[in-house]
């Protein structure tokens, strides 16, 4: 695949990335995606753990790819006074700093904020529970921040009440989500003449945040009706069909109107139902004609369902795991899946970088590196050339 050099809205923006797992290099990667300059930090050996979680070759996983595309790396021991010069010297030169150690470590390393401030420094700091409070020092990783910050409970099985978690590393990739957007923000404000500065983001606070647009209505209407523990969603069910699954979301009155329709269920003319004000007053009226919908679509196709249901204009879709993407013919049409080729891990399948932007555009970088694969060229790049030979036979670097 011919590389493209990424001119995206961070094009000139250098990002030293100290992050290991998955909730500071995901959001780096998306800062690398839309043009930044990403110099990776790992340690020499194992490097960082991603690279051997789940289906892997290489040393190349795919979680690692995910989380590391576009970015050049540097293995160095950061135990040794060398091995801290040389970040050092690489935060000189950056703009944003991103580290998810545990509070204190950075101190420790003397590569905290105070360390290495600058007026026109951003630095994200990333950890489970933040540097104050309790749990501040307590190890987390996603499950337990899932634990922690009522995801798991909210994934309740509704018979038995045992805790669920998502199938998926939610916490993890929620919090980097939110760090990618909380850098950029910075980021504008620097360029507003309002200097750099410390961001400091917990993965608890992250994830409750993203719990509570949806799911703790009743904790946010202190003095509501109650009629809410969960999610909105919680109840959505996907429809058996001969063939498959699918799923509608009738969230109008038109819409749950046509849904009856298209499964030739009768009764949704009912005054009872025929609003959402009524069906919250007379649930089991509704969701007893939701439950003939369901009974109905177990004599149809997937595909006899769903044309039932556009006809009737009722948002709907067909479930799909990752292997049937690439045959859906909206995701080609639109190119949603970029073919690549890794040098050590082979044949790569990904997801374009999600936000188009119009002027600046995003698109991925080359594939995550091998191990220390740039060591050289950074370390001659911040004048180390003539060191290169003896820092690696101290094993400072690899």
């Amino acid at each position: 695949m011919e590389r493209v050099p990424i001119d995206g809205p961070l094009a000139g923006v250098r990002v030293v990335d100290l992050s290991a797992a998955a909730t500071g290099p995901y959001a780096v990667a998306l800062l690398a995606d839309q043009g930044a300059d990403v110099i990776k930090v790992e340690r020499p050996g194992i490097g960082d753990i991603s690279r051997w979680i789940g289906t892997a070759t290489g040393g190349i996983s795919a979680l690692y790819q995910m989380c590391n595309r576009g970015k050049r790396c540097v293995a160095v021991d950061l135990r040794t006074d060398e091995g801290r010069e040389i970040v050092r010297a690489l935060i000189a030169e950056a703009d944003i700093v991103v580290q998810n150690w545990r509070p204190g470590v950075a101190e420790r390393l003397g590569l905290g904020y105070a360390d290495v401030r600058r007026d026109d420094l951003v630095y994200c700091s990333i950890s489970g529970f933040g540097a104050e409070g309790p749990y501040a020092g307590k190890g987390a990783y996603d499950t337990v921040i899932q634990a922690y910050s009522g995801i798991a409970e909210n994934q309740k099985d509704p018979e038995t009440g045992r805790p669920r978690f998502s199938n998926q590393a939610l916490a993890d990739k929620v919090t980097a989500l939110t760090a990618a957007q909380a850098i950029t923000a910075a980021l504008f404000a620097r360029e507003r003449g309002r200097g750099g500065q410390h961001l400091e983001l917990s993965m608890l606070d992250a994830v409750i945040s993203f719990l509570w647009v949806d799911s703790a209505g009743n904790d946010v209407l202190r003095d509501g009706d109650g009629s809410q523990p969960g999610s909105f969603v919680a109840d959505v069910r996907p429809y058996a069909f001969l063939d498959g699954w699918g799923i509608a979301t009738p969230t109008g009155d038109a819409d749950f109107a046509g849904m009856c329709r298209a499964f030739g269920v009768e009764g949704y003319d009912d005054p009872r139902v025929a609003t959402i004000a009524e069906r919250r007053r007379h649930r089991e009226l509704g969701h007893a004609l939701v439950t003939r919908c369901h009974e109905a679509a177990t004599k149809l196709t997937v595909a006899e369902g769903i044309a039932r249901l556009e006809a009737e204009n009722v948002p709907c879709g067909v479930v799909l795991g990752p292997g049937e993407l690439a045959t859906d013919p909206h995701v080609a049409a639109v190119g949603l899946l970029e073919d690549d080729v890794h040098p050590t891990a082979g044949r790569l399948r990904q997801p374009r970088h999600p936000a188009r932007f119009g002027g600046t555009p995003a698109r991925l970088g080359r594939p995550a590196p091998t191990l220390g694969a740039d060591t050289d060229e950074i370390l001659a790049e911040l004048g180390f050339a003539d060191r290169i030979g003896a820092l690696r036979a101290a094993k400072v670097v690899c």
